[in-house]
């Protein structure tokens, strides 16, 4: 009988070795050009993703070699490996070419495609979210929750950009707008962390891959939160990359219910 992977105390540390190499490249490489180029998909990438990503990967490779590896830029290697770790060198890099420090490093370890291992580490606002089975989630080593809220109209919402929003997933995106009490943007994975900590009530994104949302799931559980995929389905590493985070089961599900009467009346 084989024995199930669990996430152990060196694979937490082995993903805190990652974001501390990721944020070191950052660190000693702040004064360099960028050397922005544009990806097929119109995305930026920067010299610093590719550098970054590249030292990762070959950190995993030496420690993991069995392991699975997801990469922004560098694609997939063994994605039906039992255990896969999935990397964005840096999340927001727009924001990094202009300098906004919102930009950051995210890591996670999927098992049988659910991201149990998360971090989600900001340089310019010296945070780092990590989130694992078993374990409250932790800023900068200290443990945060989620907060209530009394429903979904006194909630704040962030959203990273709209402009990732697919045109069959405004309407419903409008309507959570129309919905909240208040809406900042621009946040990128900040808005995750801070929802883990109890600043903040709804995050809503669309147009999301893999890399983009893996660390949430196990930081925003980690914290007593709840985040899902728009159909209230749990994130996985094949979801749709539409993705529903509440501090508050209530207005989770109230979120979930206005998406779903948006939708079927646009049917």
């Amino acid at each position: 009988m084989t024995r199930a992977f669990a996430i152990e105390d060196h694979h937490i540390a082995f993903a805190l070795a990652l974001a501390d190499t990721a944020r070191d490249v950052l660190s000693r490489h702040a004064t360099d050009a960028p050397g922005v180029s544009v990806k097929p998909d119109r995305s930026l990438v920067t010299q610093m993703d590719l550098m970054i990503e590249a030292r990762l990967r070959a950190m995993i490779a030496d420690r993991f070699p069995s392991h699975g590896i997801i990469g922004e830029e560098e694609g997939v290697i063994a994605e039906d490996a039992e255990a896969v770790w999935i990397l964005d060198p840096i999340d927001g890099t727009a924001p990094f070419i202009m300098g906004l420090p919102v930009f950051g490093t995210l890591i996670a370890l999927a098992i049988d495609g659910v991201p149990l291992l998360g971090v989600i580490d900001i340089p310019g606002v010296n945070a780092r979210w990590l989130g694992a089975p078993g374990r409250q989630t932790t800023c900068n080593g200290r443990p945060v929750s989620v907060r209530s809220c009394a429903g979904l109209s006194q909630a704040l919402m962030t959203n990273s950009n709209q402009d990732y929003i697919p045109a069959a997933d405004r309407a419903a995106f409008e309507a959570l707008r129309a919905a909240t009490a208040t809406r900042v943007y621009g946040g990128a994975a900040l808005n995750y962390g801070r929802l883990a900590e109890g600043r903040t009530d709804l995050a809503v994104d669309a147009g999301q891959k893999v890399f983009d949302y893996a660390p949430f799931r196990p930081v925003i559980e980690g914290a007593g939160g709840i985040i899902t995929d728009w159909r209230g389905d749990p994130l996985t590493i094949h979801s749709d990359g539409r993705i529903l985070a509440a501090g508050d089961s209530a207005v989770h599900r109230q979120a979930v219910d206005l998406i779903a009467g948006t939708e079927a009346c646009g049917q």
